[in-house]
């Protein structure tokens, strides 16, 4: 990897994909090109990566996305813990309102929450970029202007020393937060649901055993108009608190240190026990982003969403959105698809996302009540239907927007991840079969019935084919838990073609309509662009 401070010779540099901001979602977009060939210069304003953690949470699904980087959460136990209890939601009185099941493992096969450190995750991403030659990162370097040309976009940087440097590159992702400049280059319209509530986050690095304080369950939420609070980990030998500000409050007499060791303290935690990392007022929002894509340019992360934190999606959500445009834009610098798919990058993401939008909005909305005789009732109806059995499930599972995929029972949904034995070892799904898409067809007749160019198609994409069978070898593998034969069965399928960003292209009711997903897909890959774009 090539960093800003290396000797270069050419002040221009030429790359397939710009991406302008290296958070999380910027970091993840460019090791997942990188590792594909692709050529990426990745611009990050800030001399130094940022010290203090934001988010906190993420669930299986990003656990099966660093899987498939090389970084699976077991590896990483000193920045990364899984969570194996409830998420509750209590009244000021300590009894539950609400009860999310966060124990066990999810659908994408790793744990359904884990806390984690951010600055220690980015630093395993970061030192997963260095080994690449392929991803220049220039830090201090901040963009400025941009021209769109016929074959690209150029992009001039100017350093805090005013050096001046540009980048040309095929495509410019932004991945450059809230207040994104791609943001503004592309024009978008934002939705905004006016959702906007002031909280004091606080992180702890703690000094004392975590066993010494009543953090029973280790996350949860304390609903009391009088001081509506956020409780959970932050990873390994750390807590995070949140403060909600009161009507009687300014931003800034609540973010000041002698308020935060006051509210602090009835928790038992004094500069005794913690050391405090980092307090600051946040205004949580909800909102998305119009227009993800115009020509060259895209959005992705908190350039394209915001989200309360209540459901811990936000990260998440960025990090989806990477994972959703990376192979989309590999078969397109590669020539295997016509430009036209990344048209479907925003639509099937915008859709998605809007689920935990508001799923975080309806979270929010239970604690952030600071009046007590709405808070009274809001809690006899949720103790009402605690006590009926309703429950909360520990996340919308929704399907994908209108996009690159097959309008059918499975498309558009994730994919399970399950242990399966290839006559070799036992592992997970994608530790045996590998990076990429995937046929998956429940028999092996299925596979005798494949056309040539069907399988054609499947070996220019680079995806695998793999037929569940009682007898390992070969391509077959064996279903271990059943849960592939079972979620086969959910849709009454024979098949399923699996994206390489673990979402289902389509399904297969019996071997002619296999025969006509593979069609749909080959005809979708060259698809013309929208001329709306």
């Amino acid at each position: 990897m090539m960093t800003g401070t290396d000797e270069v010779a050419d002040e221009r540099l030429h790359a397939d994909v710009a991406v302008i901001g290296y958070g999380p979602v910027g970091r993840l977009l460019a090791l997942l090109l990188g590792r594909r060939g692709k050529r990426v210069v990745a611009i990050e304003r800030q001399p130094q990566a940022y010290p203090l953690p934001r988010a906190v949470h993420f669930d299986d699904e990003v656990g099966r996305i660093l899987q498939s980087v090389g970084i699976p959460p077991d590896t990483i136990t000193d920045v990364v813990t899984p969570y194996r209890e409830f998420y509750e939601w209590r009244a000021a009185d300590r009894r539950p309102l609400l009860r999310m099941d966060w124990r066990g493992l999810g659908p994408s096969g790793w744990h359904v929450s884990h806390f984690f450190h951010q600055p220690a995750l980015e630093a395993l991403l970061d030192a997963r970029v260095e080994l690449l030659e392929t991803v220049t990162v220039l830090r201090g370097w901040e963009a400025e202007t941009h021209v769109e040309q016929d074959d690209g976009v150029r992009v001039e940087l100017r350093s805090a020393a005013d050096e001046r440097r540009t980048v040309t590159a095929r495509y410019v992702v932004g991945t450059d937060g809230a207040n994104s400049l791609v943001r503004s280059w592309i024009g978008s319209a934002l939705t905004d649901l006016g959702y906007f509530h002031d909280w004091l986050v606080v992180d702890l690095l703690m000094l004392a055993p975590l066993e010494d304080f009543d953090f029973s369950p280790a996350a949860w939420q304390l609903c009391d108009p009088q001081r509506p609070t956020t409780l959970v980990p932050g990873g390994p030998g750390r807590r995070r608190f949140e403060f909600m500000r009161l009507p009687s409050e300014t931003a800034d007499e609540l973010n000041d240190e002698e308020t935060t060791w006051r509210l602090l303290k009835p928790w038992g935690i004094t500069p005794q026990t913690a050391t405090l990392e980092r307090h600051a007022v946040y205004t949580f929002q909800a909102r998305w982003c119009d227009t993800w894509r115009k020509g060259r340019l895209l959005l992705a992360g908190d350039a394209a969403h915001l989200m309360p934190p209540f459901a811990g999606q936000g990260m998440c959500s960025g990090l989806r959105d990477a994972v959703n445009l990376a192979w989309k834009l590999e078969l397109v610098l590669d020539g295997r698809a016509d430009d036209g798919i990344l048209d479907s990058y925003g639509p099937e993401r915008a859709e998605h996302v809007r689920h935990f939008i508001q799923s975080s909005m309806e979270l929010g909305e239970v604690i952030c009540l600071a009046d007590p005789a709405a808070a009274a009732e809001r809690d006899r109806a949720m103790q009402a239907d605690l006590a009926a059995g309703v429950e909360q499930p520990p996340r919308p599972l929704p399907r994908l927007g209108a996009g690159l995929r097959r309008d059918d029972a499975g498309g558009g949904l994730l994919s399970v991840q399950a242990e399966l034995d290839d006559g070799t070892r036992r592992g997970l799904f994608d530790d045996i079969v590998g990076p990429g898409g995937a046929l998956l067809l429940a028999a092996p007749h299925l596979r005798e019935g494949l056309r040539p160019q069907d399988t054609a198609l499947l070996s220019d994409l680079d995806w695998k084919i793999v037929t569940l069978d009682a007898e390992p070898g070969a391509g077959r593998v064996v279903d271990i838990t059943g849960t592939y034969t079972a979620w086969l069965g959910q849709f009454h399928a024979v098949a399923a073609l699996i994206r390489p960003d673990f979402y289902v292209y389509g399904t297969a009711a019996d071997a002619e309509d296999l025969t006509a997903l593979l069609q749909h897909l080959g005809a979708a890959l060259h698809a013309p662009a929208s001329p709306s774009r």
